[in-house]
């Protein structure tokens, strides 16, 4: 049961974009926290915005702002004390966050996996087919295993893009597998094993913020952050951060989390795919410099073609 006030008096505030994978969160956040608190769930109020990235959708994301497009707007109602937290995709927050914030939990994550829709498996994509993506790791990892394939820019949520797919824009896309999980769209196209595909970073992760110095939402918030996911997705942010990776850097990442600590599989990529570093790395859960060595082993051993879209960390 909460340790908080009386459930008549305790309310929270939960702010979400609108589309559907972000309300499926949202909502999946919300039923936890009542579970773990023994609350009604109408005590959270899910307030949604639409977000700068949804709502243009014929670009990249990487030409018009970045991963900021998916926060700013949640940014500023944390910020103005309009909301009380954030549930977020962990994968489109930004590595380098305002100090005024703090991850106030991490969901147990879902399964890590992409989708192919489209084919069976990379390898019988037809010969030239055109690929549809807006990931420049997914572009990257595809023209590196079949550089004879064509990359079109695809952008918007499940169904926009399945529906593009539907009208011959291109023979197959992706997806991960965990929105089609939350979205129950089971049995969409094909997973592709993560041990030879790579995952993005923090992929398949839903992240909770919260003003750092708000101690009752931030205690709310403690009953629901799943520790293996938390350490995971801290240590793929912290690789990233290493990397000075941003929404042009084609970065994978695969960590296995067990009693000894982490294992943690990186790739980095020139973005047409023609040449690829990978390195492993296993630490203590406690090493906080784990994932910054294997970011700089990688930058050590990339060509300056790789490197030229990594800014390594910040001085």
């Amino acid at each position: 049961m909460s340790t908080h006030t009386s459930t008549s008096q305790t309310r929270y505030r939960l702010g979400t974009r609108r589309s559907p994978l972000a309300m499926a969160q949202a909502h999946e956040a919300r039923d936890r926290l009542a579970r773990a608190h023994g609350i009604d769930p109408a005590h959270i109020e899910i307030v949604a915005v639409t977000a700068s990235g949804d709502r243009i959708q014929d670009r990249a994301l990487a030409e018009i702002g970045g991963k900021a497009l998916w926060t700013k707007e949640l940014d500023a109602w944390l910020a103005a004390d309009e909301i009380d937290f954030a549930v977020h995709s962990a994968k489109d927050v930004e590595t380098l966050r305002p100090e005024i914030f703090t991850i106030g939990a991490v969901l147990e994550r879902e399964d890590v996996r992409d989708v192919l829709v489209g084919a069976q498996s990379i390898a019988a994509l037809p010969p030239g087919a055109v690929v549809g993506t807006s990931a420049p790791r997914r572009a990257a990892q595809l023209l590196h295993a079949r550089p004879d394939c064509e990359v079109v820019t695809f952008r918007g949520n499940v169904a926009t893009r399945l529906a593009k797919l539907a009208a011959g824009e291109a023979q197959a896309t992706f997806l991960a597998l965990a929105g089609l999980n939350r979205l129950g769209e089971t049995g969409t196209g094909h997973p592709l094993d993560a041990e030879d595909w790579l995952p993005a970073p923090a992929q398949a992760a839903i992240l909770v913020e919260c003003r750092a110095d708000d101690a009752r939402t931030r205690t709310f918030l403690s009953a629901i952050d799943h520790m293996p996911s938390r350490r995971a997705v801290l240590a793929e942010r912290a690789l990233l951060e290493g990397l000075g990776g941003n929404c042009h850097s084609p970065i994978a990442v695969l960590t296995r989390n067990d009693d000894e600590g982490l294992h943690m599989r990186a790739a980095i990529y020139a973005p047409d795919g023609s040449e690829r570093v990978e390195s492993e790395a296993r630490f203590a859960h406690d090493d906080a410099q784990g994932p910054g060595r294997l970011a700089a082993d990688l930058l050590a051993r990339a060509s300056a073609r790789v490197a030229i879209h990594f800014s390594g960390p910040a001085e």
